[in-house]
């Protein structure tokens, strides 16, 4: 039994679920999200609560019950405030900046490469850099999150001297340098 999926999920005000044809679509006041989902778990809405059950007792139904039920509660969230990442950047001659491509825009990093690292920022995030702190924001928490994960990839923090990207959360184990004699 899970305890996620058995929670009943109270939908905000001004805010707008719907589930039709296996499509669940969440629209907030920072606006809209769609997402298709298996006929595995029945997913009921009504007088203000979102509720779910799984449809028969086969592993696959036990196993994504709850994750249906994280997926709707992250969803709701997200259309009333959004979700936020930031990773700091350090190292000597580290670099990153925001410029505009037309309608997109793309992040632009000096890692230490002998070339620029461009990255494309994916439609519906807000990303900005000042001062070598990268902050993601976006109603969605898994573009917000593979995103983060993905510049954070690039250049990982080292364990000597720190330097690489690391979440503004996040402690890096620092090892002892060599041992002079």
């Amino acid at each position: 039994m899970s305890r996620v999926g058995k929670q009943q999920l109270v939908i905000p005000a001004n805010t707008e679920v719907t589930y039709a044809d296996g499509i669940l679509r969440v629209k907030g006041p920072l606006g809209t999200l769609e997402k298709p989902f298996k006929d595995v778990v029945t997913i009921n809405i009504a007088d203000g609560m979102v509720t779910f059950a799984q449809k028969g007792n086969d592993p696959f139904a036990r196993a994504i019950w709850g994750t249906y039920a994280s997926h709707v509660k992250n969803m709701i969230a997200g259309v009333n405030t959004p979700y936020t990442k930031k990773l700091i950047l350090e190292g000597v001659g580290f670099k990153s900046e925001v410029k505009a491509n037309g309608s997109n825009s793309d992040l632009h990093l000096a890692l230490g490469f002998s070339h620029p690292v461009v990255v494309k920022i994916p439609e519906g995030l807000t990303v900005t850099a000042e001062k070598n702190v990268i902050t993601m924001s976006g109603i969605n928490k898994e573009t917000v999150g593979q995103f983060a994960a993905s510049v954070r990839a690039m250049k990982k923090p080292e364990p000597y001297k720190g330097k690489g990207f690391h979440y503004d959360t996040e402690v890096v184990r620092r090892k002892a340098g060599k041992k002079s004699a």
